[in-house]
């Protein structure tokens, strides 16, 4: 039964399914998909064309919006709007710690997650829109890995969209996860370089935190053990609009003087472990470089073993002289699941999955170089999540996708942008621009 409800300016309606956990075996386990529909009030009981949103991750529930922010309102004036929480978040079937378990031992855990990736999240949303559509195509809206997804869509199931929106999201078709990295760690220089830039100050502050870290044991109030290279990792926050401006203002109040010498501060701790903590979203982690993985080649550990290549990002080494220390960005390393407390009962099952070797093509480059669907992809120069480079050359190889190249926007555009990056995305899909 679905239950509807209203906020300001909306319509709100709790919608559930029950999909295949491998849709190869529709006759198999099930999981439980759960997705928000979201209406103007004003055009409520009208007939209009859905629009489904793939949110950014991989691992993270759609957006829970208040009334109509960002680019939903500009949606909403053409659009019935699903907002689609992807296998194993939100309000779906959770896959973390506490449910994995359940599967058994990290084998069958590693087994299960490998159904987590984008070509699943395609066919879940093609059992969705027949259900919600009656089959109808629709447009898809996707943000990110939601993207990378929408890429996959395209090329399994194109006669399901009537046009495909990428915001922040062109994957590399056939690159390794190495590659991907190996591009990453410069681009991610060139942003701690402009942070410090703008806010010189910060580079004594970050060397005195991170020669802090090498000196004391730090675990932070939820039990996250806070390494140097934990705290370099909080430069993920620089692929973002205000990224900068909040990573400064985290850094300029971390020491307090204490009875005992000189602490970080509770404060400090506090708004770190909310940035660094993976409770909430713990499939990041797990699935993040199986989303490259296409290949007869593990990912093992790729992040890891190529910033090994970049010897700038050594703090230790950087703090027996006097450079920056350099921040580090979109990546997922095994410390993390030893020093996170969402994450240490899966060790091990990330290490299966990353010594993997037998995943699927999640692209198909000559039904690419055939698209016949209306789509447009904002690529954001520079962007410090996705290879502005590698997310061209896929540009190319997609036939008829129209690009908007920006400097104007980070990664996170369509929220910082909102209906207008939306507009010209939809202009440019349907020739009107």
């Amino acid at each position: 039964m679905s239950l509807s409800y209203r906020q300001p300016g909306v319509v709100l309606t709790d919608r559930r399914f029950t999909v295949p956990l491998d849709h190869d075996n529709p006759s198999g386990e099930t999981i439980g998909l759960y997705a928000r529909e979201v209406v103007a009030s004003r055009r409520a009981h009208e007939d209009l064309p859905w629009l489904v949103y793939l949110q950014g991750g991989p691992g993270f529930g759609a957006n829970r919006f208040v009334g109509k922010p960002a680019w939903l309102g500009r949606a909403l004036e053409d659009y019935r709007v699903l907002l689609l929480d992807q296998r194993g978040t939100g309000h779906s079937t959770p896959a973390n710690r506490q449910t994995l378990p359940l599967r058994g031992g990290p084998a069958e855990q590693a087994d299960y997650l490998t159904h987590f990736r984008g070509d699943s999240i395609v066919r879940d949303c093609e059992a969705v829109r027949r259900e919600v559509t009656g089959g109808a195509p629709w447009t898809v809206l996707g943000q990110s890995f939601g993207g990378f997804c929408t890429v996959s869509y395209l090329s399994l199931a194109p006669e399901g969209l009537s046009a495909a929106l990428i915001t922040g999201g062109l994957p590399t078709l056939d690159g390794h996860a190495d590659d991907v990295y190996r591009a990453a760690y410069p681009r991610i220089e060139r942003k701690v370089a402009r942070h410090y830039d703008r806010y010189p100050q910060d580079v004594a502050r970050a060397r005195r935190i991170a020669e802090h870290l090498l000196e004391h044991d730090v675990v932070l109030p939820n039990g996250f053990r806070l390494t140097v290279e934990g705290f370099q990792s909080l430069g993920i926050m620089l692929g973002g609009s205000e990224g900068s401006h909040r990573l400064h203002f985290l850094l300029e109040d971390a020491f307090v003087r204490t009875p005992g010498g000189t602490e970080l501060s509770d404060a400090f701790q506090e708004e770190v472990q909310a940035l660094l903590s993976y409770a909430s979203h713990p499939l990041y982690a797990l699935v993040h470089e199986a989303i490259y993985g296409q290949d007869d080649r593990p990912t093992a550990w790729s992040a890891e073993r190529v910033r090994g290549e970049f010897p700038q990002f050594d703090a230790a080494k950087t703090l027996a002289g006097d450079g920056p220390i350099q921040f580090t960005g979109e990546s997922v390393h095994p410390w993390m699941f030893d020093c996170d407390p969402a994450l240490r009962p899966l060790r091990e099952t990330a290490e299966l999955l990353a010594a993997r070797t037998d995943w699927r093509p999640l692209y198909d480059p000559a039904r690419l170089a055939a698209n016949e669907v209306p789509a447009a992809a904002a690529v954001y120069h520079d962007d410090m999540y996705v290879d502005t480079t590698h997310a061209l050359a896929t540009a190319r190889s997609i036939k008829g996708l129209r690009t908007w190249v920006t400097d104007e926007f980070e990664h996170d555009g369509v929220r910082a942008g909102g209906p207008r990056v939306l507009d010209r995305l939809l202009a440019l899909a349907h020739d009107e621009a």
